[in-house]
């Protein structure tokens, strides 16, 4: 009776932290299915027609604007600014290290959205990279891929201001160093179609990596193995309680 009772503080403890852990488990699992519906729909809309593209608003884009396919009509304004990348399986005959190039592009309604012309492989000499660098004039409706802003985090180098490199796809930042601060800036870019690429080659457009981070099946198993392991320890301690050594031995 004595070994029951040392037991009920500790088992009303792991029937708590049971319930946490597998409720964690459960609910990774429902953003598994959430995420898994997501990529398909992406996957799906990729080659949809495209639809204007959102004009920025006080509430954030949810994950499932990432990857719409989208169109926008403007002209570009002046300046470049970059993110560092490699294309390990590229659409266009470039591939490795390098850069991808981003205009601001302002559209008739007025607002700017940073596009993505493409990509430039590192070691381009002068005269083509100055030609990329040029982006066409007039007015253009440009079609393409809708990419939310990134968040740098503590693992992400820090951007080289001097030539505006980042390693991080940071729209807002990118906007100040292009001096767009007192402009109406869309929260994400555009990656424009393949057809966009020019005549030379560069910026080789279309290189759009469709790619979601989906790591909630891991961290399902994750809970549900420190549920599993709370289980085994309590019942161990329980029983060490219940049929302590000594007592085992001294009835031998």
């Amino acid at each position: 009776m004595d070994g029951l009772k040392k037991l009920v503080v500790p088992a009303i403890a792991a029937v708590l932290a049971l319930g946490i852990l597998l409720n964690l488990g459960f609910w990774q699992l429902n953003r598994l299915e959430w995420k898994q519906d997501l990529i398909s729909k992406v996957e799906a809309g990729v080659t949809k027609p495209p639809v204007d593209a959102p004009a920025p608003r006080s509430e954030k884009l949810g994950d499932e604007f990432d990857y719409l396919r989208v169109k926008v009509t403007g002209e570009y304004l002046d300046g470049n600014t970059f993110y560092y990348t490699s294309l390990s399986d590229p659409v266009g005959r470039a591939e490795g290290p390098g850069l991808m190039t981003y205009a601001p592009f302002r559209t008739l309604e007025g607002w700017t959205v940073l596009i993505n012309r493409g990509f430039m492989p590192q070691g381009l000499d002068d005269p083509a990279r100055e030609a990329a660098l040029d982006a066409p004039g007039g007015q253009l409706e440009l079609t393409g891929l809708l990419r939310l802003s990134e968040q740098p985090n503590w693992t992400t180098p820090t951007p080289d201001a001097s030539d505006r490199i980042w390693f991080a796809r940071d729209t807002g930042a990118m906007a100040q160093v292009l001096g767009l601060e007192n402009q109406t800036v869309a929260p994400y870019s555009i990656d424009i179609d393949a057809s966009y690429t020019p005549e030379g080659g560069f910026p080789q457009a279309g290189e759009t990596i469709v790619r979601f981070k989906n790591d909630h099946l891991g961290y399902a198993l994750t809970w549900f193995g420190l549920a599993a392991t709370l289980i085994g320890v309590f019942l161990t301690y329980a029983a060490s309680v219940l049929w302590p050594r000594n007592k085992t031995l001294a009835d031998d």
